[in-house]
């Protein structure tokens, strides 16, 4: 009999969802069992993907991370954050990094949870492969396709993350070429700087 480090029993804590964060998403059925994942709510998969955002600046990059789950299993198909530094990858962002680590799967009975609102490519890549709900966390630093994702069809709701929000505020200040160039590429940063 297999048995989970993370069961119906088990507190759901902030060092918790931090380990969720960091296990890679293949050995998440090791680590949770199903009622387990049952008891998360939006806020705890927000939550994660914050975690997962201070995962990418803590690495030197961009503080956005994201998380798939299954609609009715509320089980982690796939998560991620961005990694332009890391990788030195233009569109491995918070969004693409989960779709990718989720697979080929059917997104229309998933949910993406993003730490911050999507970007254009991001957008257009989530009704593309027919999400149908998004959880934004932060629409106070970026926002804009919320619209566009509704447009198509999506629900997208809107569940704003304090700690996340002051993080994104935080690299704003800290690295506002490297939030440009994640934005706009670098000839965008490029023009900045003749200007």
């Amino acid at each position: 009999m297999n048995t989970t480090l993370f069961d119906k029993d088990t507190a759901i804590t902030e060092s918790v969802l931090n380990t969720i964060a960091h296990m890679p998403t293949t050995s998440l059925p090791v680590l949770m069992a199903d009622d387990f994942a049952h008891r998360l709510s939006d806020r705890d998969f927000m939550r994660i993907a914050v975690l997962l955002a201070h995962k990418g600046y803590n690495e030197g990059g961009c503080p956005i991370g994201a998380v798939i789950i299954d609609n009715s299993t509320r089980c982690i198909l796939g998560k991620g954050h961005n990694t332009l530094v890391q990788e030195s990858h233009p569109y491995n962002h918070g969004e693409t990094s989960a779709i990718r680590d989720a697979g080929r799967i059917d997104f229309s009975h998933t949910t993406l949870f993003t730490s911050l609102s999507p970007c254009d490519v991001c957008a257009t890549l989530l009704y593309m492969r027919g999400f149908s709900r998004v959880v934004v966390g932060d629409i106070t630093s970026a926002s804009g396709n919320e619209a566009l994702l509704r447009s198509k069809g999506i629900q997208v709701d809107i569940l704003e993350d304090l700690n996340g929000i002051e993080l994104y505020a935080r690299f704003r200040a800290e690295q506002p070429q490297l939030e440009l160039e994640d934005w706009r590429g670098v000839a965008a940063t490029d023009a900045k700087k003749e200007n």
